[in-house]
């Protein structure tokens, strides 16, 4: 018997054929995608921008790990372990403020030229003065737009020098340079792509690095379109050359389609597919599961500009109202793991205990204590797709029963992001990734706000949410410079207890990310972080 969701799926698959074929791929429906093209299945409508230095958001920082090389890099087989991308080696002053790299010789960008010093030096100025999201990254170590110049240079073709405004960790500091936002571009196609803005100056090439690249990586962009596709071409100047020629990653928003199109051979992994489909994969012979977990936490961002919101009482009743472990084991018991810390497990320093769990009867007492024994209504904002938009439902049934009314405004990831990042939101289920392997990315990012004025530069998760936070910002900023790492350890595992308590973000699942490959399809390496997803050794039988 055909129902209304079977005939819609078989619609998507079809209409997946003539889409493959506009991409240069003939297609015969059932028939195997070509043997140099991989064609992912992905939720993608989060991608805003494909700019390195602009791109903040999970799958357009999984697209720059393909596409740029960094001064340093993380193996995935051993995270903690820096190592040189383009770097060959790196010195450091007595002082820890000097920091001098010499460049691998060998490198290309896909244009063929190679990759200097003036491009590094380019590049991390680059990110200072644009100014986006991910710029906090570099510019915590006392960059800005003034002098970065001086600051930030290349002395010869192989060697860049950077001078930090203080004694600087070196460890933390290449944590931060292995980061997306780290990217190297080429100056030389970058600029000649610039546009004039109305100052008289000019976006450094921005608004052409959104859909196209300059980039030194395995791959380079060929096309995006906005929630639809996005495809890459081998570089083949690459150092390190790629076995797969192009990649296609096609925007599946729903898993059900997904499964369809890897069961048809239209896809070749899948990226979203939910718990159910994926316990039934895994027992058939023709495909294989991957699982890694990911230092990526789903969690509610509630707004302290709300009056109600930002009362301490309302922030814990929403806490203890939810089912964390029902919402873990009857939605995600395969994608996600009960987390309630801001440091994903697998961090150093990371707190693994759950202090918070349903207590109905406590919540009711603490919006009765807060004045709203009778509850009260507040908007929430989340991803239309599956499984977000199921988890939002049982936290819509949760919060009601203590008299919460959500009133629920599902949308494209972008767009829920471009509205907290706006700081327009009531509350928002939203997911952060670390960038960096060091406990401070999410720190930064959940628990420091020094300036909360609308026109502050570091934007942080805290900022987001309009939290207040001089004290709790000034013990995470002396963990940062703590220099004993036990010491270290211990004063991250106190921020996260006092943050756990006081903070208006509810911290719920850790991602374990999951990839459903046909079997013939070997090599993909996923990491920790977005940008450690790479394509390079995927091959097809």
């Amino acid at each position: 018997m055909l129902t209304r969701r079977s005939v819609l799926l078989a619609s998507a698959a079809a209409a997946s054929v003539p889409a493959l074929a506009a991409m240069g791929m003939p297609r015969s429906a059932g028939a195997q995608t070509p043997a140099n093209v991989l064609v992912f299945a992905k939720q993608i409508d989060d991608i805003i921008s494909l700019d390195p230095h602009e791109a903040f958001e999970y799958t357009a920082s999984e697209i720059a790990g393909n596409v740029y090389q960094k001064l340093v890099t993380t193996p995935n087989s051993d995270p903690a372990r820096l190592e040189g991308e383009l770097a060959e080696k790196w010195e450091v002053s007595a002082d820890n403020k000097t920091f001098t790299f010499t460049l691998k010789q060998g490198p290309k960008f896909a244009s063929g030229k190679p990759v200097t010093a003036e491009d590094v030096a380019f590049s991390l100025s680059r990110a200072v003065i644009l100014n986006k999201s991910p710029a906090f990254i570099i510019n915590q170590f006392g960059f800005n737009r003034d002098n970065v110049a001086s600051r930030i240079r290349a002395t010869d073709a192989r060697t860049v020098v950077l001078e930090t405004a203080e004694p600087t960790s070196p460890s933390f500091l290449l944590y931060c340079l292995s980061a997306a936002v780290g990217s190297v571009v080429e100056k030389a196609t970058v600029m000649a792509n610039a546009q004039k803005d109305d100052k008289g100056g000019d976006d450094l090439g921005n608004a052409w690095l959104k859909q196209n690249s300059a980039g030194s990586g395995p791959y380079a962009v060929r096309q995006w379109k906005a929630s639809e596709s996005v495809m890459l071409d081998a570089n083949p100047n690459s150092d390190t050359p790629p076995k797969i020629r192009r990649i296609i990653m096609r925007h599946m928003a729903d898993p059900s389609a997904q499964l369809l199109g890897l069961q048809r051979g239209d896809v070749d992994i899948a990226r979203n597919l939910v718990a159910d489909q994926v316990k039934q994969v895994e027992k058939d012979p023709k495909f294989s599961v991957q699982y890694a977990r990911k230092a990526s936490l789903m969690y509610l961002s509630l707004n302290q500009k709300h009056p109600i919101l930002s009362k301490p009482e309302v922030r814990q009743a929403i806490k203890l109202a939810l089912d964390y472990d029902a919402i873990q084991k009857n939605i995600v018991p395969t994608t996600y793991a009960v987390h309630q810390s801001f440091l994903p497990a697998g961090l150093p320093g990371a707190l693994t205990e759950h202090p918070f769990s349903k207590k109905t009867a406590e919540a009711k007492a603490l919006l009765a204590k807060a004045g709203h024994a009778d509850g009260f209504e507040v908007a929430l904002d989340y991803f239309s797709g599956a499984p977000t938009s199921d988890i939002a439902q049982a936290i819509q049934a949760n919060l009601a029963e203590i008299g919460i009314r959500l009133q629920m405004l599902p949308g494209e990831q972008r767009a829920v992001i471009t509205k907290t990042r706006a700081r327009q939101h009531d509350i928002a289920m939203v997911r952060w990734g670390s960038d960096y392997f060091d406990p401070h990315s999410n720190a930064e990012a959940f628990s420091i706000n020094l300036d909360n004025s609308e026109n502050a530069k570091n934007r942080t998760i805290a900022w987001r949410a309009s939290w207040d936070i001089p004290e709790l910002s000034r013990k995470t900023l002396a963990a940062l410079k703590e220099t004993d790492s036990e010491k270290r350890a211990a004063m991250y595992a106190d921020i996260q207890k006092e943050h756990q308590q006081v903070s208006p973000f509810v911290i719920m699942l850790q991602e374990i990310e999951v990839a459903v490959s046909r079997a013939a399809v070997k090599g993909f390496d996923m990491g920790p972080m977005n940008d450690r997803h790479s394509y390079t050794n995927i091959t097809k039988a």
